[in-house]
């Protein structure tokens, strides 16, 4: 047992981590030599997490050619995936004479629940939720104030039976306008404090006996927070360049392989990644929660009971239209979106946009990965275009200098790219 280690200076922290590593020095020295620069000797975690001994690194890329809703902007987006950036920039370029990305947003009302047991009967539960109802706003007024002078706070609480499912289980939702905020924070706050005066309220009323409360907690599912995105064209435009492929037979492919996600959860799961792959990638430059996003989308693609894809293909006639809608219950004030210098940059480099906005634009280049994946899968394969990108990698990994990574590129232009094929060639040049 360690004790106290979270009040170790990073020198102290790192040493005793090192026990635990297989190569006690080589840990020691990453740890160091990854801690960013700026970071003074001695100093102890910076803020973001607990423990923390290092930094681990992600690419920051640029994804430029987005039009969304008529404004064109450049991309910040944060992935260790090679052929995101790629894939992202082309279908942007592709889509910017075609009219761009176009969204629609819902509101930015989050729920959040109190979950509690009653073991009496559902009458006087629901006359004593009645009768406290005005009593919980007050509560929680010092706290909804200044969400409410931005445009925000409750927008309404209700009490959920769900005894049909879990014996004596009720709940209390309430809904939160967080405005441009995520509001995590903000709405734990609320539903903490207004637990508290349920329960002095029930102690007082002789009933604290039948009600035990569970926990209080806000909930990612955001159904509320949807953010549709919609590309169209002609058929005709959708001649994939480098391809034998009529727009006609093209957009055939690509609507079966959309309705064959909808279909089969192997291929939805797949289907439906692309689309965070672009999402995620913004979400973390702009130092949002990816697993928040995550969690609430892959329940949205399940809401009808069965897992299907995000996504849908409309054509009719030679009009050609692809579309996603997700939840989206991201913000651009508070966490780490006011503490991160990255995470300012990206929301700068983004013209400073509010919530739905930046919302906007994540669905955008989650449409725009989308888009490309499925084009390559339905053409030539995703592999060929993935692993000429995955090249510098694998050259990376094998040691090659400026003359051998020069070569390998150029040689795999025309040829299929693997590790193997990769270090042969490379044993090649090292053998003349």
């Amino acid at each position: 047992m360690i004790q106290g280690f979270s009040r170790f200076s990073r020198e102290e922290k790192i040493r005793i981590a090192s026990e635990f590593a297989r190569h006690p020095v080589e840990f020691a020295r990453e740890m160091i030599a990854n801690w960013l620069p700026g970071r003074k000797t001695g100093e102890q975690d910076p803020g973001f997490t607990e423990n923390a001994v290092s930094d681990f690194r992600l690419p920051y890329s640029v994804a430029p050619n987005f039009l969304v809703n008529g404004k064109q902007y450049m991309v910040p987006m944060v992935t260790e995936e090679s052929s995101v950036i790629a894939a992202a920039s082309s279908a942007a370029k592709f889509w910017w004479d075609r009219g761009g990305f176009v969204t629609t947003t819902g509101n930015l009302i989050k729920p959040g629940q109190i979950h509690f047991i009653w073991k009496g009967t559902e009458a006087i539960i629901t006359n004593f939720v009645r009768e406290i109802r005005e009593g919980l706003l007050d509560s929680v007024s010092h706290i909804v104030r200044s969400m409410k002078s931005r445009g925000g706070g409750i927008d309404g609480i209700q009490l959920k039976n769900l005894t049909d499912k879990l014996e004596g289980y009720y709940q209390i939702e309430v809904l939160f306008n967080t405005v441009d905020a995520m509001g995590a924070n903000f709405i734990n706050t609320c539903l903490e404090t207004m637990s508290e005066f349920i329960l002095k309220q029930a102690e007082k009323r002789g009933i604290s006996e039948s009600l035990e409360i569970i926990m209080s907690v806000l909930s990612n599912y955001t159904p509320q927070c949807l953010v549709k995105c919609m590309v169209a064209c002609k058929i005709s435009d959708l001649v994939p360049a480098g391809t034998n492929y009529r727009g006609s037979d093209f957009s055939r492919r690509f609507e079966t392989a959309v309705q064959m996600a909808h279909h089969d959860i192997s291929r939805a799961v797949t289907h439906n990644k692309g689309i965070f792959n672009g999402v995620d990638a913004v979400v973390l430059a702009t130092g949002n929660d990816f697993r928040a996003v995550e969690a609430a989308g892959h329940s949205w693609a399940c809401k009808d009971g069965v897992y299907k894809a995000l996504s849908e293909v409309r054509i009719q006639g030679n009009e050609f239209e692809f579309s996603l809608e997700i939840p989206l219950a991201i913000g651009v004030v508070g966490g780490l979106t006011n503490l991160h210098p990255m995470a300012r940059a990206s929301l700068q480099l983004l013209g400073d946009p509010n919530a739905k906005t930046l919302m906007s634009v994540a669905a955008s280049a989650g449409m725009a990965n989308h888009f490309s994946a499925i084009r390559a899968l339905t053409t030539g394969g995703i592999q060929r275009g993935h692993m000429k990108l995955h090249l510098v990698n694998i050259l990376g990994q094998l040691k090659a200098d400026e003359v051998e990574k020069n070569a390998a590129i150029k040689y795999f232009r025309n040829h299929k790219v693997s590790f193997n094929s990769v270090r042969d060639f490379l044993t090649l040049m090292r053998e003349r």
